[in-house]
């Protein structure tokens, strides 16, 4: 069975909470707002696994898909970076209404981006699934190649922690 992948609001007090343990926990908030974390890679006991969305950038065009970065339609809609996901629990964010009602042209054309962005995931969703277990798997198992494993989350400190964080 295929569980579509969804666009979520991480809470970034959790945030907070986890970059205590480890640094390379993204920030998900700038002057004005959170950035959107896509829908769920995996379950793991009762961690959900969530990934945050690069906004397209030129540079991806000239990137290559690596076991912790997927290009979305070739760089055209932005990127995946797994090495940034998180273990998050139900309490930890909320979804994202695609279909709100948008008030400036601004929030229109990055609502349309992120329909965009979760139509290919979905569309590819196989492959978003195999690749973050996948590199779960390696991290893990200490397999990973050096210089991959330095740009990853603790997953496994990070599941201890949010764990911890909602009970």
């Amino acid at each position: 069975m295929i569980i579509n992948l969804k666009i979520v609001r991480v809470d970034a007090n959790y945030c907070e909470y986890l970059r205590k343990f480890d640094s390379k926990i993204a920030y998900n908030k700038n002057e004005k707002e959170t950035r959107p974390f896509i829908g769920i890679l995996f379950n793991i006991g009762t961690c959900e696994y969530f990934a945050p969305l690069a906004s397209p950038k030129s540079k991806h065009r000239k990137m290559k898909n690596q076991i912790d970065f997927f290009k979305i339609k070739n760089g055209e809609l932005g990127a995946v970076n797994f090495n940034n996901m998180i273990p998050v629990h139900t309490n930890n964010y909320y979804l994202i209404d695609l279909n709100k009602e948008t008030v400036t042209v601004e929030e229109l054309k990055y609502q349309k981006l992120l329909k965009q962005q979760l139509a290919w995931l979905n569309a590819n969703y196989h492959q978003v699934k195999n690749k973050s277990f996948r590199l779960y798997q390696l991290y893990n198992s200490g397999r990973l190649p050096e210089n991959i494993k330095l740009r990853c989350c603790n997953f496994k400190l990070l599941e201890e922690k949010c764990l911890n964080y909602n009970t």
